[in-house]
C-alpha cells in the first residue's frame, strides 16, 4: 500500500482486520498482565524503599521499563490492529544517572506510557474473553471483535501517540505540504488551459479572421469565392465553438453542477471500454470542490485503467460520512500500481491534496488494485 506520505495522512484509527484482532486479543493479556505486575509491584516496593535509598535503583529500573513496555507496544499495536502509531520521539537525555532519571520523570511520555499499562490490563481481560468467544462464534468475530480493537486502537493512540503540540505540528506540515502540492496542481492546469487554447480555440478564431478579411477584400470583384470563404470562416467557427465548449466542460462539467455526482460519474462510466459499476452515496451534497476533485480523479483513474490496467471490470464507490466524502474505484486488472514523482497517480494526489485530501493505492502483484480518495468537506 502507498500513500503519498504517511506524515501527510491523518492519525486516525482504522478498523483492524479481524483475524489479527482476535490474535492480539489472546496474547495480549498475559501480555499486558506480565507488564502491569511487573509496574506495580516494582513501583510499589521501589517508593516503600526509597527512604533508605534501595528505592532509587528500583525507580530507576521501572521508569526505564515502563518506558520499553510503551515502545513495545507501539509496535504491537501498529502491527496488529494496524493503528497508524508512530514511533515517540525521545530527545537524548545528558548528564548524570540522576540527571537523566530526572528528565525523564518530567517526560510527559513516561506518563503516559505508564498510564497506558495500568489502563491495558482490564481492558485485555475484557478482550481475552472476547478473543475466546470469536474463536467459536463466527458473528463475533466479523462484527464484534473488529470494533473492541477498534476502540484499543483509538486508546492507544490517544496514550501512545503524538502529543497535541506534535499533533499540531504534524498537522500544519500536512497543510503546508498540501497547499504547495495544490499550488503546482493550479499552476500545471492553468498552462493546460492556457496550450489547449492557443493549439484549439485561438487558431481556429485566427482562421475565422483570415477567411474573413480575404472575403472583405474580395467582396466586389469575386462574389462566388467571398461566399465560399465566408462558408469556410462559418465552420471554423463552429469549430471553435465545440473546441471552447470542450475546454469549459473539462474545467466544470455542466451536468456535475446541474444534477451532481452520481449522474456525473455515470455520465463517465458509461463512455468507458470496460464495464463500470457505479454507486454513489453522498447526501446531504458535498461542497462544489469536492465534487469537482472527486469528478476529476474518477475520470482519470477510469482512463488510467483502460490503458494500462489489463481490466476487464471496475467498479466506482462514492459515499459520504460526517466530515469526508470517500471515493473507492476499484478494477480485477493485473496490479503493480503504485504512485511514482511526475505519474499520473501522483498528479490524482495532488489534485486531492488541493482540499486536503489523500490518495491511497492498493495494488498487489497480480491484482485487484484499489485507489481510495479521501476528500474532507470542511478545510
Amino acid at each position: 500500500m502507498t500513500a503519498m506520505s504517511d506524515e501527510r495522512a491523518p492519525l486516525e484509527q482504522p478498523r483492524p482486520k479481524a483475524v489479527r484482532t482476535i490474535a492480539y486479543f489472546i496474547t495480549g493479556f498475559p501480555l499486558h498482565l506480565a507488564q502491569f505486575v511487573l509496574t506495580v509491584v516494582l513501583l510499589g516496593v521501589g517508593l516503600a524503599t526509597v527512604v533508605i535509598w534501595v528505592g532509587i535503583p528500583l525507580l530507576m529500573f521501572t521508569t526505564s521499563m515502563v518506558r520499553g513496555f510503551g515502545d513495545l507496544e507501539r509496535r504491537y499495536v501498529r502491527r496488529m490492529l494496524d493503528s497508524p502509531l508512530p514511533p515517540v520521539e525521545r530527545a537524548p537525555a545528558e548528564g548524570g544517572v540522576l540527571r537523566r532519571w530526572r528528565y525523564r520523570l518530567v517526560d510527559p511520555t513516561t506518563w503516559r506510557d505508564l498510564g497506558y499499562v495500568l489502563a491495558a490490563l482490564p481492558l485485555s481481560a475484557v478482550e481475552f474473553a472476547v478473543g475466546l468467544a470469536s474463536i467459536i462464534l463466527l458473528p463475533m468475530a466479523i462484527w464484534v471483535a473488529p470494533w473492541i480493537g477498534w476502540a484499543h486502537g483509538s486508546l492507544a493512540l490517544a496514550l501512545l501517540g503524538p502529543n497535541r503540540a506534535k499533533r499540531l505540528e504534524a498537522k500544519a506540515q500536512r497543510l503546508q505540504a498540501s497547499r504547495a502540492r495544490g499550488v503546482d496542481a493550479a499552476e500545471a492546469e492553468r498552462r493546460r488551459i492556457e496550450r489547449d487554447l492557443h493549439d484549439g480555440a485561438q487558431q481556429r478564431l485566427v482562421s475565422v479572421a483570415m477567411s474573413l478579411g480575404r472575403a472583405k477584400n474580395k467582396f466586389d470583384k469575386d462574389p462566388e469565392a467571398v461566399r465560399e470563404l465566408i462558408a469556410e470562416a462559418h465552420t471554423d467557427a463552429k469549430l471553435a465553438v465545440a473546441e471552447l465548449r470542450d475546454l469549459a466542460r473539462g474545467i466544470y462539467p455542466a451536468v456535475l453542477g446541474d444534477r451532481g455526482l452520481d449522474a456525473a460519474l455515470s455520465a463517465q462510466a458509461a463512455k468507458s471500454p470496460i464495464p463500470v459499476d457505479v454507486e454513489v452515496d453522498v447526501d446531504p451534497r458535498p461542497p462544489a470542490a469536492v465534487e469537482t476533485t472527486a469528478y476529476f480523479i474518477v475520470g482519470e483513474t477510469l482512463t488510467n485503467i483502460a490503458k494500462h490496467s489489463g481490466a476487464t471490470e471496475a467498479s466506482v464507490k462514492v459515499w459520504r460520512t460526517d466530515e469526508k466524502v470517500v471515493v473507492e474505484i476499484t478494477d480485477n486488472g493485473h496490479g503493480g500500481a503504485e504512485i511514482r514523482p511526475g505519474g499520473g497517480l501522483a498528479g490524482l494526489a495532488d489534485r486531492a491534496a488541493t482540499i486536503d485530501g489523500v490518495v491511497t493505492v492498493v495494488s498487489p502483484e497480480g491484482g485487484p488494485t484499489v485507489i481510495r480518495a479521501d476528500l474532507p468537506c470542511a478545510w
